[in-house]
This record gives C-alpha cells, sequence and structure tokens, in this order.
C-alpha cells in the first residue's frame, strides 16, 4: 500500500464482503511515505455504510469515518478525553483523526479508560491463532525472547493460554499496563512474576506521545512549526502517584518517554521516588528514551535507570526524520553511542508493530544509521556491529533483571541460541539485514524451521 487511492481500494473491498454496519479495520497506515493524508471523507467514499478504523503506523494516532464518530458518539461539540485530541481541518470540522487518548478509549482494550471500547474486539480463539503466527514470524527472525510492553488482563490471559496450548515457545516477559496494578497487588503481585516462559517484569505507563506519530513532548517545536511540542498524555501528579506506589512496592517501571521534556520529566519523579524511598538494585526502564540530552544521560547514570530505545527507527523512517525533527535534534535521537559511552544500559527493542521486529535490521540501522532512502542520519550515535548485537543479548537480558539465566552462551544459562548464515560482526554493514537465519532453538529445542 503506497498511497491514499491503495488505502481505499483496499476498503471498499473489505466492505464489499460484509455486510453493512459491520467494523473495517486497518493498521499501520504509514503517512510518512504517502503524499496526501487521510481523512474522514476518504474513508467514507470508500465504507459508507461501514465504520472504519484506520491506525497510523506509530500506533498513537488513527483515522475514522463519518460512521464510526457517529458509532462513538462524537461530533462537533464532543470534548476530547484528558490526554488525547481530535483532528480538525482548516475549516474547524473534525477530520476523523483520533489522538492518544481518544485513539486508545476507541480500539485498545489494556489502556482505554472508559471500561471498553468501540471498536468490537477480535475472538480470543482468533487472538489465540494470531499469537501462533505471530510467534512463527519472531522465531523466523532469530528472536528467542520479547518482552511486550502493552498489557491489560485479557492478553495476560491469552498469554497464559498459548502457553497452555504450547504456542507460546518465545520467552515473553511482559509489563502490566499501570490502571490494572492495583488488581495486581491486591493478590500480592508486587514485584517480577513467573518462570522463565512467561513472566511479569514490571509496570507500564505514559508521558507523552510518538515519533513516528509526531506527538512526543518536546522542549522545542517540532520542524516547521512554532507552537508545536507534542502531547503529555498523564498528568504530572498522576504519573507521581504510579512511580511512588511502585518504588514502595520494588516494582520495576517502564515509562514510555520519547521528548527531552517528557523524560525530563519521568526522570524527575524517579529522583523524588528515590530520595523518599531509596530501594538499591530497583533499576526502571524509559522506553524509547529518544531525545536525549546530556543532563539527561547525566540523570539516569546516577539514577542506574535503563534506556529502551527503538532499534531500526533511522532506517524504518528515513529522511522524513529530518523533516520532523531537524538535524541538530537527530544528532540526539536513538543516542545508543551517547549511552554507551555514558555507561547508561541500553536494549534493543522494536517496539512492533510500530517498528519492524527483525533485530538483524535493527543491527544494521545501528551500524550504518542509514535511512531506507538513503541518507545517514545522526551518524554520530553509530555503533559497532559487537556493540548492537550487546543490545540485543546481554543488554536485553539486563533490562528485565535475568542476566543469571539469558544473555550469554555459558554452562548453566538456558540454551537459547540462532544458527545464523554469516558473522554479523564480519558482514558489510548495508547486508546486515540480509544475513540468513537458519535456525532458532529456545532451551535447547529447536523451533524453527
Amino acid at each position: 500500500v503506497h498511497s491514499i487511492a491503495d488505502i481505499l481500494a483496499r476498503v471498499g473491498e473489505a466492505a464489499a464482503g460484509q455486510a453493512p454496519g459491520s467494523w473495517i479495520r486497518g493498521s499501520r497506515y504509514d503517512d510518512g511515505k504517502m503524499a496526501q493524508a487521510l481523512t474522514r471523507w476518504d474513508l467514507d467514499e470508500a465504507a459508507p455504510d461501514h465504520p472504519v478504523l484506520v491506525v497510523q503506523v506509530a500506533g498513537h494516532w488513527g483515522v475514522v469515518n463519518s460512521a464510526a464518530l457517529r458509532a462513538a458518539g462524537i461530533d462537533e461539540d464532543s470534548t476530547p478525553p484528558p490526554g488525547g485530541s481530535y483532528g480538525h481541518d482548516a475549516t474547524g470540522r473534525l477530520n476523523g483523526v483520533l489522538f492518544e487518548q481518544a485513539l486508545f478509549d476507541f480500539a485498545y482494550p489494556a489502556v482505554s479508560r472508559t471500561g471498553s471500547t468501540v471498536v468490537p474486539q477480535t475472538s480470543f480463539e482468533e487472538k489465540l491463532t494470531g499469537l501462533g503466527r505471530a510467534v512463527r514470524l519472531f522465531h523466523a527472525a532469530g528472536l528467542t525472547s520479547i518482552t511486550d510492553a502493552l498489557i491489560g488482563p485479557e492478553d495476560l490471559r491469552l498469554l497464559i493460554e498459548g502457553e497452555r496450548r504450547g504456542l507460546l515457545t518465545l520467552r515473553t516477559n511482559v509489563l502490566i499496563v499501570a490502571e490494572h496494578y492495583e488488581a495486581m497487588r491486591r493478590v500480592g503481585i508486587t514485584g517480577a512474576f513467573g518462570g522463565d516462559r512467561l513472566r511479569i517484569a514490571g509496570i507500564k505507563t505514559f508521558v507523552d506521545g510518538a515519533i513516528g506519530g509526531r506527538t512526543c513532548l518536546l522542549e522545542t517545536p517540532f520542524e516547521g512549526t512554532t507552537d508545536d511540542y507534542g502531547i503529555q498524555t498523564r498528568s504530572e501528579d498522576e504519573l507521581r502517584d504510579t512511580v511512588r506506589m511502585a518504588q514502595r512496592d520494588g516494582m520495576p517501571v517502564g515509562v514510555h518517554a520519547n521528548g527531552d521534556r517528557a523524560i525530563g520529566l519521568i526522570l524527575g519523579l524517579f529522583e523524588e521516588a528515590q530520595a523518599a524511598d531509596p530501594r538499591p538494585g530497583l533499576r526502571h526502564r524509559i522506553e524509547h528514551c529518544t531525545v536525549v540530552t546530556e543532563d539527561i544521560l547525566r540523570r539516569m547514570r546516577r539514577l542506574d535507570a535503563i534506556a529502551v530505545p527503538f532499534g531500526s527507527y533511522v532506517h524504518y523512517h528515513g529522511s522524513r526524520l529530518l523533516d520532523w525533527y531537524g538535524e541538530e535534534r537527530l544528532r540526539r535521537m536513538f543516542a545508543h553511542r551517547w549511552f554507551a559511552d555514558a555507561g547508561v544500559l541500553a536494549a534493543g527493542s522494536s517496539d512492533f508493530p510500530c517498528g519492524p521486529f527483525e533485530p538483524l535490521l535493527a543491527l544494521q540501522s545501528c551500524v550504518t544509521r542509514r535511512g531506507w532512502d538513503g541518507p545517514v542520519l545522526g551518524e554520530n550515535q553509530r555503533l559497532s556491529a559487537e556493540e548492537a548485537l550487546a543490545l540485543y543479548t546481554v543488554n536485553a537480558a539486563a533490562s528485565t533483571g535475568e542476566t543469571a539465566s539469558k544473555g550469554r552462551l555459558a554452562p548453566g544459562m538456558l540454551a537459547d541460541f540462532v544458527v545464523l548464515g554469516a558473522d554479523p560482526a564480519g558482514a558489510a554493514p548495508d547486508t546486515l539485514s540480509g544475513v540468513p537465519v537458519r535456525e532458532t532453538y529456545v532451551g535447547g529445542v529447536r523451533v524453527w524451521p
């Protein structure tokens, strides 16, 4: 799909095969690679009798048609939820774009604050089928372990059943969305919990929006604007309460913070919590930790906080990053070199489905800093192939507190490994994504092919 016309053709085909009134859902709409923006009126034309939702690739905003707005009870007089907003056209009319919490309430059960979603969810059995397919794809890419950082009660039930049925051959750590933490506490789960296949590793909350969605919270405006600093999705008081509760319990928190203003805000709350209730060895995570400064690096080092930056985003977004963030800011983004030099632990991350999940593609992006469309972006943050491999092995294990069992091949460690068709350390940097994955093993058992 390369254009709005392609999207509308797909939507129209889906509508033709379904009864009027049934939902049409699409995802991974990449507006940064299209000449124009998708609107509700485009979707109205393609499927006037069906509610439609198309989610932008970053997962932090989406576009709906008029039927979907009616289904949600949203009209020109509606007030968006805290931490979210509605898009408008040049005349002030709703254009169908739902930002942040407005989209989450619409479609994401784990982070909806209304207790439900507008979009009907797929059945449990359909989700199990999808889980099995996803695990196979991940193994084919050489993955043996993942962390899913957006888990609610229904998602956890799905993973538990997937493990019971033998579908979850991938070792899986999860971060439980903070709104569900109180329920965990009531049954006594106030720290890492589970086995070496499925494990609760912490809780998750949000400060801001997305890099690809251009909703992250910045200290200076987005390129080409004078007053667009992004979106703060949780209040400072709410974030403080979450961090303090987790700190008292000794529970790690993974906080989604992309922009430099968002990162600075959450570091201040980590510092407050640590001063009030010191917990040596408790390491909180900053998920994405994208736009950094020297001050941010110093504060993270003092706190022993963990950075979990995107591995493949330079490749994936390419030169559009320059349009959105500018050259100076790009030298401070996806700052793998700075993290390594400052002694800040950084783990590899895809944030799939917001970015590609293949770790070898991420290695190539970290080593070359070359976008898919050619330019080298922020070359001062380049890593060697060996350093990039560490992001997805020893550092990844450390980020979930599992260095005693994972991340290395050594006596007594879990026998999770891949067989590659070439040595990444000796491959030409621009060919790393093409290194073939021959076999994948988890616990000494071959899981792919």
